[in-house]
């Protein structure tokens, strides 16, 4: 029995009810959520129950826009915790990692400290550990990096976007910043790159209801950065990883549009 393809009015019209959907339901599951991980941020070995309810949040976040995610990380080991740097291409971006990466390893993200100002998902990811940063302010950069550091002590995977910020468009990736760089060589865990193509055009900059769609997700053959760099060495890091995973993502990139 074949399936019939869906036509172009109903794709609009389910388009259409996807983004009502957003506007109505994420909203309260975000507080609901953020309530819940900051009530049960004690329970559990690094705040197990927690992480299981922000990959809930990504999952049903998903779900009710319309977003669809493929994922290759058939190169891990889901015993083994890794600093993921990825590539950031919208705001969509951390709902897509954690139900990508969320039920193999526990995920804390660095991102910017205007997300931590955010009531009550901003308390909330301060008390299940995501490690907020402020590169103009030296000293708070510094602690970032310590708390990473820590972190990875745990036995926790730290996601880092090297580019500091999302791109400014989907053609190409946008400058690495080398803080990214200095926390991935002292958290002594393997590196895992990943590599994400189809977010920019789920929720593009300027954009805050999102585009049902597809993401694709892909980790790249993990490493361990002290065998070839040091921290002296950060910069040929910085330079050489920009290129490695620029690579990845044109060819990736070009499978989507061929």
């Amino acid at each position: 029995m074949t399936t019939r393809p869906r036509k172009p009015n109903s794709t609009r019209q389910m388009a259409i009810l996807h983004k009502i959907l957003f506007v109505l339901f994420f909203p309260l599951l975000t507080v609901g959520v953020s309530a819940a991980c900051w009530l049960t941020a004690g329970i559990g070995k690094n705040a197990s129950v927690a992480h299981w309810c922000q990959c809930q949040w990504a999952r049903l976040g998903l779900w009710i826009s319309g977003v669809r995610i493929k994922v290759d990380t058939s190169r891990l080991d889901p015993s083994t915790p890794y600093v993921f740097l990825a590539n950031h291409q919208s705001q969509f971006d951390i709902p897509l990692i954690l139900a990508a990466l969320g039920k193999h390893w526990n995920v804390r993200f660095v991102a910017k400290e205007a997300l931590f100002r955010i009531p009550l998902f901003g308390p909330a990811m301060v008390r299940t550990g995501h490690i907020s940063i402020l590169r103009e302010n030296s000293r708070k950069a510094m602690k970032s990096i310590d708390d990473a550091v820590a972190a990875a002590e745990r036995g926790i995977s730290v996601l880092i976007f090297p580019e500091g910020t999302r791109s400014d468009t989907p053609e190409h990736l946008g400058d690495f910043k080398i803080g990214g760089m200095i926390m991935a060589l002292k958290c002594n865990r393997p590196v895992a790159p990943v590599i994400m193509t189809g977010s920019y055009e789920v929720l593009p900059r300027g954009s805050w209801i999102p585009n049902p769609g597809v993401v694709h997700i892909e980790a790249l053959a993990p490493f361990d950065p002290s065998e070839r760099y040091t921290l002296k060495q950060r910069e040929d890091f910085r330079l050489w990883l920009k290129e490695h995973m620029e690579t990845a993502y044109q060819e990736r990139r070009s499978c989507r549009t061929t």
